[in-house]
């Protein structure tokens, strides 16, 4: 495997109100040698807003907010807005993150052009009971039975809706239109549309009728990614196809281990999977991410290149913001190896 360096700890919690738990999983906007970085902070009782800093070149922090950037404002937040995802397209940012009320997790939008004040762009997944989901995925027999054993399960008095996670834009328009991927485990499943309009309760049932044909990757046997994959950072435009940086989860004794993965998707069609990686690209090692809020956790959230080395940004054990680094076209290269034909 290619060689990733650790370059530990970016970021902690403070004694400020809003982030005296842990920060963690962040999204990083690259301007030269300006990185923006908002990341999930989260207060005592475990109740999540936005924050914001800024470094200089990779590793230097050189300003960071004394209060939150982005608070919840609606009911399906009402336990906390988590794990900020943001891309720039047509000199609009996206900020996508998961809205958490205790119960659902869902994928929201939250639109800006100064990255001061934002539009709400609210929920964007879609709103389905999991009966609803299964009664449509099931139809055509072709979706990887996991889809309907990884089911939360609450009181029957509450609205409880299928979670869907890890919702990121491709950093650019596709033949014209606003593509998305989300996460619904185990796998990881992608959006193709001219408006965000589109996104109805008819669309999403069209959607889940053709499930098979919007899954992007569903995990594989081997052992870092056997339970379910998620996505993690947007997608990087290279010559060879998108790069997306993704996280791995399998199930142990001792609990869920998180590792980072990678894989090569088709610049024209991005459901189609040119590479994959056979093993993570990195896994918990360091104390500081196997012990803390959750123990063994690398979860990649957010990249910034400079010159041929691809910086990576992870929630690391959900209490700090660590980065590790590689350098790309070593990791293109070794994906080039790792070619696939298991995805149509």
């Amino acid at each position: 495997m290619i060689p990733i360096t650790k370059h530990g700890i970016v970021l902690k919690k403070t004694d400020l109100s809003f982030e005296n738990d842990s920060v963690l999983n962040p999204g990083i906007y690259q301007e030269g040698n300006t990185i923006h970085m908002l990341y999930r902070a989260v207060r005592n009782g475990n109740y999540s807003t936005i924050g914001y800093c800024k470094l200089d070149g990779p590793l230097k922090v050189v300003e960071r907010n004394n209060t939150p950037l982005m608070i919840p404002y609606s009911e399906d937040a009402s336990k906390g807005i988590e794990d900020p995802r943001i891309v720039k397209i047509d000199g609009v940012y996206y900020v996508t993150y998961t809205a958490y009320n205790g119960i659902n997790a869902l994928g929201a939008l939250a639109t800006s052009t100064d990255l001061i004040t934002f539009e709400r762009g609210g929920i964007i997944v879609p709103k389905f009971t999991f009966d609803e989901f299964k009664r449509l995925a099931e139809c055509n027999n072709l979706v990887n039975a996991k889809y309907f054993r990884h089911v939360r399960h609450f009181q029957a008095s509450e609205e409880v809706f299928l979670w869907d996670k890890d919702v990121l834009f491709f950093p650019r328009k596709i033949n014209g239109k606003l593509v998305f991927l989300h996460r619904i485990r185990p796998g990881i499943q992608l959006v193709m549309v001219n408006s965000l309009e589109e996104l109805t309760k008819e669309y999403w049932n069209q959607y889940f009728l053709h499930l098979n044909e919007h899954i992007v990757m569903d995990p594989i046997g081997i052992n870092h990614e056997s339970g379910y994959i998620g996505a993690g950072a947007p997608p990087i435009e290279t010559e060879q196809g998108w790069l997306l940086i993704y996280h791995g989860v399998y199930d142990t004794s001792e609990g869920y281990v998180y590792s980072a993965a990678a894989a090569l998707l088709d610049l024209n069609d991005p459901t189609k999977v040119i590479a994959r990686l056979v093993e993570p690209l990195f896994v918990p090692e360091f104390d500081y991410e196997l012990n803390g809020v959750v123990n063994n956790v690398v979860f990649p959230t957010g990249t910034a290149l400079f010159d041929d080395t691809l910086y990576i940004y992870y929630g690391a054990a959900d209490k700090c913001i660590a980065c590790a680094s590689v350098s790309l076209k070593e990791l293109l290269n070794e994906l080039l190896l790792n070619k696939v034909n298991y995805e149509s």
